[in-house]
């Protein structure tokens, strides 16, 4: 019973609230008490679900750069507030098995590349795609992070959620879409999610289960640049071309150190030229595209991917042309050559219907405003290169950059990058960056500087030869000056006999190295995921437990807890 006063204040409450306040304050109580008398819910397939206002929930997330992590434990720390139990786990660190034990799963997943989960996910994703369940007791919910300028937006969780479905799992409330601008959207779903839960005792929540939400559209903030700087970093005789580019803007470019800069590159002239004759289309017909009139000519330029076209969209003009195509990519100017229609020309719009626009690409930002100002940003550019039967072929994007003269104008978007940040001035940093993975750590390194920081700061940097690819050399030998860089290390793999990578430095520096670590440092590493983050993160396994003295699996353990306590990084690609 309650005392005289706080009976009085509960009867006002009471008194003036509405029905649908009542409702909630009983579920809201029925959870904090752990009462077991459910809230009957409908679910999307038209069978009753009954949720104890979302109690005994597990809040999973898969994520690349922290924005999932960073949503997820935002609503695990609401579910916590509105009094119900939730624990949160990373989808890495998540036995799959027990998903058949769980009453309540919120799933948290962002998309990346051609469709695919985040690295962490990959486990959970393939065990619950290739596995037969039976999940009927599990009520669930998705919520899904993208990027719609990818053919494939938000893939991942699309598939997670109608998996879950199908293995006869209840949706709480429809899965929800979100683009590069998520935070509006993501917290929407999560009040969407718990009001139902906890305060609806009747309403139908949701859409019958086939119907998805519809995806978010684009919040992301377009900067018009102007290239002011375009410089080869590779000397002659290299085998590569590396280019600093600096971008000016009019407005001031929000970013921090860490984030990347998205670029959606124009397609090759000649080859547009080419592709249009195939077609026979004149450069200024008319066409539809994604509901969207163009010019010919502006479409297949700026619009359309035409380059390493997907399987998946080889096999949808094997059809639309009635022809046995093998399985493979290709560009689509040799696709049409190859196997042209017999029929006579093409549906021009069935055609379009199949084709997929260019994906933008993200690259490293170089600089730090605090240094190079508010109205400029810096990338580094490796021109890739590639052979294909015999003809020399360049990325599209790398190719599109590499050729800009100074004064021509871009466009781009910044793309946060909320798990690759400095620490705070004092911490020590570790920074592991062959070729253009130096690109971050020079926002890192002039960041550090403008802030004055007392924090260490450690490069490890790798190329092919001294003489021709030592990246930044003038700049980082000044940082070495000036104190700003304690430490560096390099390894130019090709001007020896025997190679030498990152990775042996590392193991030449093993006892300072986890020294620094011992004493709180924190460790980055950022270039290409293969074969180098591998060999690099192997080496750190086999410092660790030789200096510690212990088994690789305890080795293990020391660098996963690094990662929780947000002090192992990488940027990998």
């Amino acid at each position: 019973m309650l005392a005289e006063l706080k009976l009085k204040t509960f009867r006002d409450l009471v008194k003036d609230a509405s029905k649908d306040e009542l409702i909630w304050m009983n579920g809201f109580i029925s959870a904090f008490i752990g009462d077991a008398t459910p809230v009957a819910v409908p679910a999307t397939n038209g069978k009753s679900v009954t949720v104890s206002a979302l109690a005994g929930c597990t809040v999973v997330y898969g994520t690349e750069t922290g924005n999932s992590k960073k949503v997820a434990v935002d609503f695990s720390n609401r579910l916590k507030k509105q009094g119900v139990q939730s624990k949160i786990k990373s989808l890495d660190q998540y036995r799959v098995a027990d998903i058949t034990k769980e009453s309540c799963l919120l799933v948290v997943i962002s998309t990346q590349g051609d469709g695919e989960p985040p690295a962490a996910a990959k486990k959970f994703y393939d065990y619950l795609l290739q596995t037969e369940l039976s999940l009927s007791n599990l009520k669930y919910g998705v919520l899904a992070l993208g990027d719609s300028s990818y053919p494939l937006f938000c893939q991942a969780g699309e598939d997670v959620d109608q998996r879950l479905n199908k293995l006869g799992a209840q949706r709480l409330i429809p899965m929800k879409k979100c683009d590069t601008d998520f935070e509006a959207d993501a917290h929407s779903w999560i009040d969407g999610l718990i009001g139902s839960a906890l305060s609806s005792g009747s309403e139908v929540i949701s859409a019958p289960a086939a119907v998805i939400a519809k995806p978010a559209r684009s919040g992301k903030r377009i900067y018009d640049g102007t290239v002011v700087t375009s410089i080869d970093l590779n000397d002659r005789g290299s085998a590569k071309e590396t280019y600093h580019i600096e971008i000016a803007a009019e407005e001031e470019i929000i970013y921090e150190p860490g984030d990347s800069i998205g670029i959606i590159a124009e397609n090759n002239a000649a080859t547009v030229a080419k592709i249009l004759e195939l077609l026979e289309l004149t450069n200024d017909e008319v066409l539809r595209y994604k509901d969207q009139s163009y010019t010919a000519i502006d479409l297949f330029t700026k619009k359309i991917n035409i380059q390493y076209l997907p399987e998946r969209v080889i096999q949808q003009y094997a059809k639309l042309v009635n022809k046995e195509i093998p399985s493979i990519r290709m560009d689509l100017a040799d696709l049409l050559r190859i196997y042209p229609s017999d029929g006579g020309r093409l549906n021009i719009q069935q055609f379009l219907s199949i084709l997929e626009n260019i994906s933008p690409r993200l690259y490293s930002i170089s600089s730090s405003a605090a240094a190079h100002g508010q109205n400029e940003v810096h990338i580094t550019v490796c021109r890739s290169n590639f052979n294909v039967d015999g003809h020399l072929r360049y990325g599209l994007c790398s190719d599109y950059l590499s050729v800009l003269n100074e004064g021509q104008q871009i466009q781009f978007y910044v793309q946060r990058n909320s798990s690759f940040k400095l620490p705070s001035t004092e911490t020590d940093v570790i920074m592991i960056g062959p070729g253009t993975g130096v690109a971050p750590f020079r926002s890192f390194l002039f960041e550090r500087e403008a802030q004055g920081a007392s924090g260490r700061n450690w490069l490890f940097f790798g190329d092919q030869h001294f003489v021709t690819d030592f990246l930044y050399q003038t700049e980082l030998q000044t940082f070495i000056e000036t104190g700003v860089l304690t430490k560096l290390n390099t390894a130019f793999s090709r001007d020896q006999q025997h190679k030498v990578y990152v990775q042996h430095r590392m193991k030449q520096q093993a006892n300072e190295l986890f020294n620094w670590l011992e004493n709180g440092a924190n460790i980055y590493i950022c270039g290409a995921k293969e074969p180098m983050s591998v060999d690099v993160e192997d080496t750190l396994i086999n410092i660790i437990a030789t200096q510690k003295d212990v088994d690789k699996s305890e080795a293990k353990t020391y660098l996963q807890n690094l990662k929780e306590a947000g002090r192992y990084h990488k940027d990998v690609y």
